[in-house]
């Protein structure tokens, strides 16, 4: 059977979906250690968890992996900076993709999983944008 998926508001559920969420987010954030911990502080119980987990996500994570498309100059430690900067947003490259360097610059696409940053991806970027070898960066789509 094929899966089905809809956006629903999330006022019009049950709270045991909500309370799903919030045990996951615990789980993630390493809040608690063990889903037995999620469970009893988000209020529900272990088999409501494993019932929905598979099941419910919430909308806005659902968006983990980013391309991160970036202007470069064409001078020695650009790229590694470009790295450094991701990393110490708590992003995890995926994949690097670099063109040739052309008129002192070159392109950089870098996909991005954002699950474990610690700040938005725009405040990443941000922060990157300011960077001596950043030409130009935005997110791709």
């Amino acid at each position: 059977m094929e899966r089905r998926f809809l956006l629903v508001d999330a006022s019009v559920l049950p709270d045991v979906f909500i309370k799903v969420l919030k045990a996951k987010e615990l789980l993630a954030s390493g809040t608690v250690r063990n889903i037995s911990s999620a469970a009893r502080q988000a209020g529900l119980s272990r088999s409501a968890f494993y019932k929905y987990k598979d099941c419910v996500f919430d909308a806005r994570n659902n968006r983990k992996v980013i391309t991160v498309l970036a202007t470069l100059l064409d001078e020695t430690g650009a790229l590694q900076a470009l790295l450094a900067g991701i990393s110490a947003a708590g992003g995890s490259v995926v994949t690097i993709n670099q063109s040739t360097p052309e008129s002192g610059a070159a392109q950089v696409a870098v996909s991005v999983r954002t699950d474990t940053m610690q700040m938005s991806v725009e405040e990443m970027l941000q922060k990157l944008r300011r960077q001596r070898t950043v030409v130009e960066i935005r997110q791709g789509v």
